[in-house]
Formats: structure tokens, C-alpha cells, sequence
């Protein structure tokens, strides 16, 4: 006799099917909202540090009465290097001390100015103010006696590292040039990037809603 046996159901796996991946679409569209984010605050961050820089190197200097000059020596090196902005302030000369960093007009060959360390003073019954100086750098101090001619002498108060480095390149014929004509021109694409943009995220604001309802849809 033979034996009939029950046929075998097909086993079924309780094991869920894998999740479909997101869509390459999103992952586009959240790296394109990255850049757009970065740049547009690249962007802002130039603009601010010119304005920064304009105002503190041409307003300030008429308006709160400081001036700044480049160093283009070491002789004061380390505390001031070459292409360091330096920052003087108005002083009366009789407060003239030891010490202090001072911008002068030398008193001999072109005038020019220097900033160098005050290292003697000298007061006359005339109220006049002489003072000797040197460069921290140098090996032997200033070989003049200097003046200080009228009521104000200028203190060094602050040093801008490199940022003279940075005003010596852009009165470069080219990079000036590069200034007058594209800077005029990268504003006005701002400008209208700032009128346009709206209306481009609420674009891709749509488009990226519209993923995100096709990798649902893909899930379910």
C-alpha cells in the first residue's frame, strides 16, 4: 500500500523586506540648500568686513580723531612687524613718559615719520619737550634729538597684524582696477539675488515636499 503524505505549505519568512533607500533627489536637494546657506553667508561676512575695515581706516580717523599708519620697517619688531596697521592716539605732549611708543616726524634728512619706543625726555622752562627714541630691534637709539612740535604728540594704542600687508596689495594697478569695476558689479548680482531668492526657495521648498512624499510613497 502506499502512503500519500499532506503537501508542504511554502514556508513564508518573517523577516521585512528591506527599506527602499532615500531617493538620490533628496540628498541633492539638502546638499544644495548647504551651499546656498554657506555661501549666502560667505557673502555677508565679506560685505560686514569691508564695511568694518572702511569705516575704521577712512570715517574713524576724522571722526574720533585717531590715526593709523603701516609699519614698513622691523625696527620694532616683535611688538610691531612690517605690515602691521598701528593705531596712535592724540597726547599732550608734557605726558610724554619713558616707554610709551610714539609717531613723530624725525628731525633731520626727509622728516619722515617713524614709531619708535621713547627711551629720555627732556622738559625746558620754555615748556618745549625733547625726546630721545629707538626701535626695539635696533642695536643703538635714534641718532637725533627730537622736538615735539606743538601741543599734541600721538601714542601707539593698538596694533592690526598684517592688515597694512592687505591695503599695500589693493593699491595694486590690478587688484585696484579689479575693485573699481567688479565690485560695483558683484553688488548689483547681490542685490538682485536678494530680490530673486524668495521666490527660488519657495521653488525648491515644493520640489523638496514633493521628494519626500515620493520616499514615503516608496516605503509604504
Amino acid at each position: 500500500m502506499t502512503a500519500v503524505l499532506p503537501a508542504r505549505a511554502p514556508e513564508t519568512s518573517d523577516v521585512p523586506a528591506p527599506a527602499p533607500q532615500a531617493a538620490p533627489a533628496a540628498r541633492t536637494g539638502l546638499l544644495r540648500t548647504s551651499a546656498r546657506f554657506a555661501g549666502r553667508w560667505t557673502i555677508r561676512a565679506l560685505v560686514a568686513t569691508a564695511v568694518l575695515a572702511f569705516l575704521g581706516l577712512a570715517v574713524g580717523p576724522h571722526a574720533l580723531g585717531y590715526r593709523t599708519l603701516t609699519m614698513l620697517t622691523g625696527s620694532m619688531a616683535p611688538a610691531i612687524e612690517p605690515g602691521d596697521v598701528i593705531v596712535s592716539t592724540p597726547l599732550d605732549v608734557q605726558d610724554v613718559e619713558v616707554g610709551m611708543i610714539i609717531t613723530y616726524h624725525i628731525p633731520i634728512d626727509d622728516h619722515r615719520v617713524v614709531t619708535h619706543r621713547v627711551i629720555d625726555v627732556e622738559r625746558t622752562a620754555d615748556g618745549s619737550v625733547s625726546v630721545r627714541t629707538k626701535g626695539d630691534a635696533n642695536d643703538a637709539p635714534d641718532p637725533w634729538t627730537a622736538v615735539l612740535s606743538g601741543d599734541t604728540a600721538y601714542q601707539v594704542q593698538a596694533v592690526v597684524p598684517e592688515l597694512g600687508t592687505a591695503i599695500t596689495a589693493l593699491r595694486d594697478p590690478a587688484v585696484n582696477k579689479a575693485l573699481v569695476y567688479g565690485a560695483p558689479a558683484l553688488l548689483a548680482g547681490w542685490m538682485l539675488l536678494s530680490i530673486w531668492r524668495p521666490v527660488r526657495d519657495e521653488d525648491e521648498d515644493e520640489d523638496a515636499a514633493a521628494d519626500d512624499d515620493q520616499v514615503a510613497a516608496a516605503r509604504s
